[in-house]
């Protein structure tokens, strides 16, 4: 049901693309979730309906929460980390958290911590996989086409013999190439038609691939009988390398993310007593697709800030006392001292 779900969400924000991007819904759903576990009223019914369960983390996914420093919280909502109350401290803090979970890939948390910065939850995901076989290193130069005019990226060809046209696949008028990687992710290419938008092609080719059928026909596709020693058939793959990053504002598309309460009201008692509401909401991006691999990363972050917070300006003596054993108690008369009623609670 998660995955289902997750995969949905990264679905209908492909949709929502019209141009070059990298973004992984797999890296926001977990802080959806987390913020529906501990919300309320319309905020909780928004966040339930794009997140409805907790994901199953995968491989190479972390994730971090911090709270300030003098921020009231809940009994039973784990507080992660303090934020220091020094916001240049606590961003240089946090950035290196993002740092080391991707690798130096993403080497900054996409959100700005400042002095009203209440809660900070974060993920970081990153893949990183080698081909089973890797591509040949053959510049190629098309006369014209996308690259024109520009700095050509390597392109890489690879051959494949007997039997590899089963990595190549089609679905409602997307060509779809499954490039095997050794550990346990593999990457779908996914091309359509000239006339095709983006977000239609990855929404196609997020939810259709499991109905793809085998198919020798489709963009991108050519078939030709040539001369050779086996009658095998042989797949060519001829594709550019490519490097990607992107920096995505989840508050921009709210009602997408299930956001668009928890961006206006305070409605998270799970977390604290004090009412808070989503402040910032970013993602970055990168992926790299090279003759040997892939890798990616992605960090997500929501800052969430206090209304109508004031934070202490100074310090105090707190006793508490707590009645949870057996006790007495009087009723005295006020002006004469008179106690008019006495007794003793045994199971308080």
């Amino acid at each position: 049901m998660s995955v289902t779900a997750a995969n949905a969400l990264t679905s209908r924000w492909a949709a929502a693309s019209d141009g070059p991007a990298v973004f992984s819904g797999a890296g926001v759903y977990p802080l959806l979730s987390t913020l529906a576990s501990v919300a309320a009223g319309p905020a909780r019914d928004e966040l339930l309906a794009v997140a409805p369960s907790p994901l199953p983390l995968p491989p190479g996914f972390a994730a971090g929460v911090w709270t300030r420093h003098d921020l009231p919280l809940t009994p039973g909502w784990d507080p992660g980390s303090r934020l220091s109350g020094d916001p240049a401290a606590d961003q240089r803090r946090l950035d290196a958290w993002a740092a080391e979970r991707t690798g130096g890939r993403i080497t900054a948390l996409p959100v700005a911590v400042d002095g009203d910065t209440g809660l900070v939850l974060a993920s970081a995901l990153s893949v990183v996989t080698e081909w089973v076989q890797p591509f040949d290193d053959s510049t190629m130069t098309p006369a014209a086409g996308p690259w024109s005019g520009r700095p050509l990226p390597a392109l890489f060809r690879k051959h494949t013999a007997a039997g590899a046209l089963e990595p190549l696949r089609r679905v409602d008028g997307v060509t779809l190439l499954t490039v095997a990687g050794t550990g346990d992710v593999d990457v779908v290419l996914a091309l359509g038609t000239d006339a095709a938008a983006p977000g239609s092609v990855l929404s196609t080719a997020i939810d259709g691939r499991h109905r793809a059928a085998p198919s020798t026909g489709g963009p991108g596709v050519t078939v030709q009988e040539v001369d050779a020693a086996s009658p095998e058939p042989e797949l060519v793959v001829t594709l550019p390398s490519f490097d990607v990053t992107a920096h995505h504002d989840l508050l921009a598309l709210d009602r997408l993310f299930g956001l668009r309460t928890a961006a206006r009201d305070g409605t998270f008692p799970g977390i604290s007593p004090v009412d808070l509401a989503v402040s910032s909401a970013r993602q970055q991006a990168m992926a790299s697709f090279t003759a040997l691999g892939f890798q990616a990363a992605t960090v997500t972050a929501l800052a969430m800030y206090p209304l109508a917070y004031h934070p202490p300006t100074t310090r105090k003596l707190r006793v508490t006392v707590t009645f949870d054993r057996p006790f007495g108690f009087l009723a005295v008369h006020r002006p004469t001292g008179l106690v008019l009623v006495a007794g003793w609670v045994t199971t308080p």
